[in-house]
């Protein structure tokens, strides 16, 4: 009795019967999913007719490269087996070479071969593995190079943070965190939003972009910085921080917003956050020539301290933490600010703690700066505001 699939009535598998009168069914392989790697191990999933229920023995030759070797399994169904790449085969083939791969049921009937083509790893960045996960992070601007068909992976993508603010006889903001974006699942991506969907990669290069922390600046009345720079994988954009706000420079929009500097009635108002990255920059409710509020700026995970007394600076936004590396980490802090009391001196007022996750602490000196690769925002001070920490883009995948 044949068994048959598709328009062409093309033969999968057929039913004999032997002397004894017991029926024998011959195994088809239609297809396979998976792939076979140089020197690492994987699944494949078999997909046919007449499995049956026990003993699938599975063989993998190719010749050039001495291979020969069985791998006994029991199928999942009578359609389905899988099987794990055994060590003879993934430390001896080649890439480019096509293994064949075959199978004998239970009835000890065979299958005709089907082939499969071993691919390269895909490479770039720093590759480390943690559990079952293949774990590519890059610190610098690069190429992620995909083998693999409709690869799905997980990523971490996050902006370089904004830089504080600086003034020599005023208040200094702090930068907003870099944009923070993940698909990891179970986890969180910036402004409170949920995990997004995995990506799928075609094969081919793909430019990694790892965005630098803005620039901070001093010497002046007046001295912002620049906001931080956008980090890219693929189709994913993560938005550079917006640096802190001075007097005549209100924080600017980012990823996370930099914070507020000087007072309200001189217009000055925190930077806006971008939805499913950060949160704004802190506010101030002082509006006195005496005492001027320097904000903190946003997180990814929290908005801006505020700045509700000349003695006290609330500090930045926290950050968002993340296992994708197989540890977890906080990024995309934001960073403190610095709040000027003119009656008490040129240097003395309240500073605010940089936001858990790499942001600068504010300063009545030089501001700290964003931590590297964390995308953590500048500190404001009186004197210079520290730079944005550089972000960071990290893919995982399963094999």
């Amino acid at each position: 009795m044949a068994v048959s699939l598709g328009p062409n009535g093309l033969t999968l598998g057929s039913t004999t019967v032997d002397d004894f009168g017991n029926l024998l069914a011959t195994p088809f392989i239609y297809s396979i999913s998976g792939s076979i790697f140089e020197n690492e191990p994987s699944t494949l999933t078999l997909s046919g007719v007449n499995f049956l229920s026990t003993d699938l023995v599975v063989n993998f030759t190719q010749v050039s490269d001495s291979i020969n070797t069985n791998v006994t399994v029991t199928p999942t169904s009578n359609l389905e087996a899988t099987v794990s790449v055994p060590a003879a085969v993934y430390n001896n083939v080649t890439q480019g070479n096509s293994v064949s791969i075959s199978v004998t049921n239970s009835q000890s009937r065979s299958s005709s071969a089907f082939s499969k083509t071993a691919a390269a790893l895909p490479s770039g960045g720093t590759i480390t593995t943690s559990g079952s996960y293949r774990i590519h992070t890059f610190t610098s601007s690069g190429t992620f190079t995909n083998t693999i068909d409709n690869l799905s992976v997980e990523y971490l993508v996050v902006a370089g943070g904004g830089a504080g603010f600086g003034s020599t006889d005023r208040s200094g903001a702090g930068g907003g965190a870099g944009g923070y974006r993940s698909s990891v699942s179970g986890e969180s991506s910036g402004g409170g939003a949920s995990a997004e969907s995995a990506l799928t990669l075609s094969t081919g290069n793909k430019t990694v972009t790892v965005g630098a922390g803005g620039t901070g600046a001093g010497g002046g009345r007046d001295s912002p910085g620049t906001s931080g720079n956008d980090s890219v994988l693929d189709s994913v954009t993560s938005i550079g921080g917006g640096r802190g706000g001075g007097s005549a420079n209100p924080g600017a929009d980012g990823g996370s917003g930099g914070g507020m500097g000087h007072m309200p009635s001189y217009g000055a108002a925190p930077g806006a956050g971008t939805a499913g990255q950060g949160f704004r920059g802190g506010n101030s409710s002082l509006d006195s020539g005496s005492r001027v509020g320097g904000t903190s700026g946003g997180g990814a995970s929290a908005v801006g301290g505020n700045v509700n007394s000349y003695s006290s600076v609330s500090p930045g936004g926290a950050g968002v933490s993340s296992s994708i590396t197989g540890s977890s980490v906080t990024r995309a802090g934001g960073g403190g600010g610095f709040t000027r009391d003119f009656n008490a001196g040129t240097s003395v007022g309240a500073v605010g703690a940089g936001g858990s996750g790499g942001g600068g602490s504010g300063s009545s000196g030089n501001g700290g700066a964003g931590g590297v690769n964390t995308g953590g925002g500048g500190g404001g001070g009186r004197l210079s505001g520290g730079s944005g920490g550089s972000g960071i883009v990290v893919i995982r995948y399963q094999l």
